[in-house]
């Protein structure tokens, strides 16, 4: 699994709505001068629909402050009679680092498509696709769940998820070729922001096991706090898991802390530089668990992805 639960091998407040699976940063193959970000939620497609009580969010730190300089923000309706609309917000500075809502209206009453016609649409100087989607995430999660016996079986072939994808001109994110990129979500109760997911790179909650209340706090947590916060319970589990010392969980912890996938634009993206459609991001997080012990599950990227934006595959049926 990616992120696909983040809760503790739960999903974070037992709604796969609220539940972030996947954070993608490359640039576009249609046009260098742009990148794409996508983030998946819902996995499996347990839910129908988008949150109407949540808020999606894509951050982008264009100063390796760990803060967002750029922001993303969807939010949606209700769903009715199968129909759902979003709006998009774009912020910057400092109306960026914060939880609401902020920035320009970029699109509003967007439909969400759930079928494979839906079409990307113009939010501002970036285009976005807001639907179902096959999963791109493969793995042999089965097989890692059965002491690390992997069939080549893909647990996430013709599964579908819920998708945000924007493609965005690079100038938008900053002058500078390096930047950082994770994504929350954030569900309003009592009146209050309550933040249930997040992250940046690929698979890194399973540094939480089946520790509940250790996955709630992660989750709850902000990048620029990773350091003081969990570099103590998670080197604990690269020694448990990998046999590092306490100085080699440290400086692997080091290598994805602050929890923000890492872009230098002007590289070539593929993980851990941003993260491909087709990197296989499970083979290296189970080598980073285990010390390099674990080997490749034997599944390769799936071949239903789009040449044109949002690069995803059509829903499965």
């Amino acid at each position: 699994m990616s992120n696909h639960f983040s809760g503790g091998f739960k999903f974070p407040g037992d709604d796969a709505r609220l539940d972030l699976t996947d954070v993608f940063a490359f640039v576009s193959p249609e046009d260098s001068t742009k990148t794409v970000l996508i983030i998946d939620v819902d996995p499996l497609m347990t839910a129908p629909a988008f949150h109407p009580d949540a808020i999606y969010r894509i951050n982008v730190d264009n100063d390796g402050d760990a803060h967002a300089d750029v922001a993303f923000t969807v939010v949606f309706s209700k769903p009715d009679d199968g129909m759902q609309t979003a709006t998009a917000y774009l912020a910057s500075g400092s109306e960026a680092d914060q939880p609401e809502p902020a920035g320009e209206v970029i699109a509003s009453a967007t439909p969400v498509g759930f079928d494979g016609s839906a079409l990307p649409v113009m939010a501002g100087p970036c285009r976005l696709f807001i639907g179902e989607r096959s999963d791109p995430f493969f793995a042999d999660a089965e097989g890692a769940l059965h002491g690390y016996q992997f069939t080549g079986q893909d647990t996430f072939a013709g599964k579908n998820v819920l998708s945000i994808a924007l493609e965005v001109p690079n100038e938008t994110l900053g002058a500078h070729p390096a930047i950082g990129v994770w994504a929350e979500v954030s569900l309003r109760l009592d009146g209050g922001l309550v933040q249930m997911d997040r992250g940046g790179h690929p698979s890194l909650t399973l540094l939480n096991g089946n520790d509940v209340k250790l996955a709630a706090r992660y989750n709850a947590g902000q990048p620029a706090d990773d350091l003081k916060n969990f570099v103590g319970d998670w080197s604990r589990v690269l020694e448990e898991q990998g046999g590092y010392s306490p100085d080699e969980a440290r400086a692997a912890l080091l290598t994805v802390f602050p929890d923000i996938l890492r872009y230098d634009r002007s590289m070539p993206a593929g993980y851990p530089n941003g993260r491909t459609l087709t990197d296989d991001v499970f083979d290296v997080r189970l080598s980073f668990l285990s010390g390099g012990k674990i080997g490749p599950d034997g599944v390769g990227p799936h071949t239903d992805l789009l040449p044109a934006f949002p690069f995803l595959g059509v829903p499965n049926p």
